[in-house]
């Protein structure tokens, strides 16, 4: 079952704590207790930075695999190279529980401040976060990993890093984004990643150019990476040509983009992030 992994590890402390309420309730009543998963909340604005309107790329792949699984080369390729096949072979690995994964923690930890209501909930994504990390950096440490398995330990250390989960994430992150880039300088995920990545850990500056190739390589959530970039950056003025740049290019999001620029006019300075997650509760 899909994150079954992961519930049992958020419920623990809870069942643990609850067994003992449990057994007095059953010898006063004499009925069973049943325990349910808890449901995963919902993810944060989007699933596909490419394109706001169209399933996440995991959901595309995974209708296109059917029976099969999600398979990548580990080693020896320089650009995303998925195929479908009922196993991995050598140098091969099977992604699919490692993408169904990514996606759920992209959902809620992609940029900063992570969104997290439930602390058990995020203690859970953290754990199996470690695990994957672990798995991936093996792989990564091959110095003909293939382009699969950079990108996948890249972006499992910039979400660690933005669960603030320890030092040694940015560094991870720093690392393989840079041979990621030599690899493939012009590849759009990778300069969105890097570029938001940067722009969020304090290289606001180094940012821009990473953020442009993305905005180039047709990568809808740049734009708005860039406009918080340049509102940490103070820079006003550009921060709201990009808004206006996005809302011709995207009319779907006009009320996204009103809603911004009054925010910007109003406070100046202001999390991009913060605000579509206030607009996505209701709170104004």
């Amino acid at each position: 079952m899909r994150l079954k992994a992961i519930a049992t590890m958020l419920m623990t402390a809870t069942l643990l704590s609850a067994c003992g309420v449990a057994v007095k309730n059953n010898n006063s009543q004499n009925t069973p207790i049943v325990f349910t998963e808890p449901a995963v909340t919902p993810p944060f604005y989007a699933l596909n930075p490419f394109n706001y309107a169209a399933p996440p790329a995991f959901e595309v792949d995974l209708k296109q695999a059917h029976a099969n699984k999600l398979i990548v080369p580990t080693v020896d390729s320089n650009q995303a190279n998925m195929k479908f096949a009922p196993a991995a072979g050598h140098n091969e690995l099977d992604v699919t529980q490692i993408d169904d994964f990514l996606q759920l923690v992209e959902g809620k930890a992609r940029h900063y401040p992570p969104q997290f209501t439930n602390r058990n909930e995020r203690r859970g994504f953290e754990t199996k976060l470690r695990e994957i990390s672990v798995q991936l950096d093996a792989l990564a440490a091959n110095r003909n990993a293939s382009y699969d398995v950079l990108i996948r330990a890249f972006k499992v250390s910039v979400m660690a890093r933005n669960l603030d989960m320890g030092t040694q994430f940015t560094t991870k992150s720093l690392q393989y984004a840079q041979r990621l880039i030599k690899m493939s300088p012009n590849d759009p995920t990778t300069n969105f990643w890097f570029g938001f990545s940067l722009s969020e850990g304090g290289g606001q500056r180094e940012a821009i150019p990473y953020l442009d190739k993305a905005i180039k390589g047709g990568v809808q959530e740049a734009y708005l990476s860039a406009v918080n970039n340049y509102l940490f950056l103070e820079q006003r003025r550009n921060a709201l040509s990009t808004l206006h740049t996005y809302k011709v290019k995207y009319p779907e999001e006009s009320k996204v983009v009103d809603r911004l620029v009054m925010e910007i006019e109003k406070q100046g300075r202001t999390n991009v992030w913060e605000n579509l997650t206030a607009m996505k509760q209701g709170h104004y």
